[in-house]
């Protein structure tokens, strides 16, 4: 199963943006966290199908309506994803 990890730069701390990815990674049954990271931008792990990566990474995009998403860095990687999706 492919992992991917997505930094999430913009106004993405504080307006609910972990918790709106999560619902958004639980309807695409996708497992993996979203965290804040220090530099102000949220970091995004996520393990599933590829459309549901594909459909996962569209939405981080736009984010939910009170973000500002400014850029989204992905990378493929082997970090394990743990069971569901969580936010850290």
């Amino acid at each position: 199963m492919p992992v991917v990890r997505y930094l999430v730069s913009g106004r993405v701390q504080g307006v609910g943006f972990r918790a709106a990815t999560r619902a958004q990674a639980l309807r695409l049954r996708l497992d993996g966290y979203a965290r804040n990271r220090a530099d102000g931008r949220v970091e995004v792990l996520a393990a599933g199908p590829d459309a549901a990566l594909a459909a996962l990474e569209a939405w981080l995009q736009r984010g939910p309506p009170a973000a500002r998403v400014d850029a989204v860095q992905r990378e493929d990687c082997d970090t394990p994803a743990p069971d569901g999706f969580v936010i850290r």
